[in-house]
């Protein structure tokens, strides 16, 4: 890893440089998605899990294998399918011929960026096979736990406009992600610009180009920084008050947990360290209220036929509730 220009820097300052510098190097692939990598990065720094939406063709699963490429960590995708097993995603005893004894067989969920590609598309059995992995970060396989790796981080992809033979994801499962990511489709200019490296010669599948600009002893760095990062009580209690108001609005069958609450408070801290303050503003908890809440809420049916959705409802949340001066 080349950290030549940094090399003079505290550890923290270094580290903070280095997550910053994963923007450019994933530009060099994916044109226009620098607040999904922001929100990657975000994740990375609080041991959190990630699921992009969008629709076809917005290159998510190669946003995610240029970030993997961009950080010396261990990574493996896997490909959710209507016939896909718990054990081809968390491993599965293996009799041996020659020592006449079971042997363990480490499945792709042992690895430190899991891109689970497309993960409405496999059957709930098997999403769950992802539950204990994701929270307890370990798998059981016949009574015995297994560690897995540090950093442990699942990046999953879905479709939100294709509902034909795929598996909603569950509320439960839905929590266990830190952020729901939107990956939209690039604005005009931004497109031309993807179309013109790709006739230049551009191709997806080579990442040679992409180097990588941070590891785990950066995101470890990272992390201890972000946990002193100053909370004043009163943006605390901002947290309190905007997620309470999502259990008594109108519009809303389910509100944000307390869990969600704890989690717009991480993300709020990723996102001031990285802005390079050491305290959170209402403004950061503002920033990142919309990625980290809007997949811990659900709409009531005759609000969704309004067309209503989570982000205006939030939006207009955020309008209504005062922020601390």
């Amino acid at each position: 890893m080349n950290l030549d220009k940094t090399d003079d820097l505290p550890d923290a300052e270094r580290a903070r440089a280095a997550l910053a510098a994963l923007r450019g190097e994933v530009g060099k692939t994916v044109v226009g998605q620098e607040s999904v990598v922001t929100g990657l990065v975000i994740a990375l720094l609080c041991r959190g899990h990630v699921l992009l939406e969008g629709v076809p063709g917005t290159a998510k699963t190669l946003l995610v294998k240029t970030l993997a490429r961009s950080l010396e960590l261990d990574f493996k995708r896997v490909q959710f399918t209507p016939d896909l097993m718990p054990g081809d995603v968390t491993g599965s005893l293996i009799y041996d011929n020659r020592s006449a004894e079971f042997e363990f067989r480490p499945g792709p969920v042992f690895t430190n960026l899991l891109l689970a590609d497309e993960i409405n598309r496999t059957p709930p059995k098997t999403q769950a096979s992802l539950l204990e992995a994701m929270e307890e970060r370990q798998v059981s396989v016949e009574g015995t736990a297994r560690p897995l790796p540090d950093p442990f981080v699942v990046c999953a992809t879905q479709n939100p406009v294709e509902y034909e033979g795929t598996y909603p994801l569950p509320e439960a499962q839905l929590d266990r992600f830190l952020v729901k990511l939107t990956v939209p489709v690039p604005a005009r200019d931004e497109e031309i610009t993807m179309l013109q490296r790709h006739a230049a010669g551009f191709d997806p599948s080579d990442l040679s180009e992409v180097k990588p600009v941070a590891g785990a002893a950066d995101l470890a760095a990272g992390r201890a920084q972000v946990r002193a990062v100053h909370l004043d009580p009163k943006v605390a209690a901002y947290v309190v008050d905007l997620c309470r108001a999502t259990r008594q609005s109108p519009s809303l069958a389910l509100g944000v947990s307390p869990r969600g609450a704890t989690a717009l408070l991480a993300t709020a801290r990723a996102w001031a360290w990285l802005s390079g303050r050491d305290y959170v503003s209402p403004d950061d908890v503002k920033a990142l209220a919309r990625p980290t809440l809007r997949h811990r809420v659900q709409l009531r049916p005759e609000a969704e036929l309004e067309g209503a959705t989570a982000d205006g409802v939030l939006d207009g949340i955020l309008a209504h509730v005062p922020a601390p001066r």
